[in-house]
């Protein structure tokens, strides 16, 4: 599980781990099944660990043991990191649930407009896909090379389309609030 995701996650609020994956879950509909819950506390454990988190037990845990009582809280380098990966463009190799979830929780705590995130990553994808057509129009036709970026410029036009829908459906929720 990508470390970033659950930190966002706790970027609106302090949560307890269960209620972290309940939200994931939430979030990623049908693909939030394959979620192991395992994942949610290693991951946690790890940005404990890495002064990312902290622990705040709540009244009536019974220790360390009892794992579900306890509220995980960003630390200040925890906010940072989230700021970091907000601001990072993902593409060429987009792992289209963490973008999902990037935007989700960029827009319930208020770190920032999911619309500027898609426009970021847009930005970025107009560039690589102006750079393959370039390439492309310098190869022989026919070539293997030819073949190559002709998949590369497919893949970023529907990536660009997906980018589009994820815009106006953030574009519908603004109008909605």
């Amino acid at each position: 599980m990508q470390q970033e995701v659950v930190l966002a996650m706790l970027a609106k609020e302090p949560s307890q781990g269960y209620q972290l994956r309940a939200r994931m879950n939430d979030a990623l509909g049908p693909l939030g099944e394959a979620l192991n819950a395992g994942q949610v506390y290693v991951t946690l454990g790890r940005l404990e660990k890495a002064g990312l988190v902290a622990v705040e037990e709540t009244p009536g845990s019974t220790g360390p043991a009892d794992r579900d009582r306890k509220v995980y809280v960003l630390t200040a380098a925890g906010q940072q990191r989230v700021a970091e990966w907000l601001a990072e463009v993902s593409w060429p190799k987009p792992d289209l649930a963490e973008f999902h979830l990037k935007l989700i929780a960029a827009a319930a705590a208020g770190l920032a407009d999911p619309i500027g995130i898609v426009d970021a990553q847009r930005r970025e994808l107009l560039r690589r896909l102006r750079d393959a057509q370039r390439a492309q129009m310098a190869v022989p036709d026919g070539s293997d090379a030819a073949l190559l970026l002709e998949g590369i410029a497919l893949r970023l036009q529907a990536d660009l389309r997906w980018l589009e829908a994820c815009e106006a459906n953030w574009t519908i929720r603004r109008r909605k609030r």
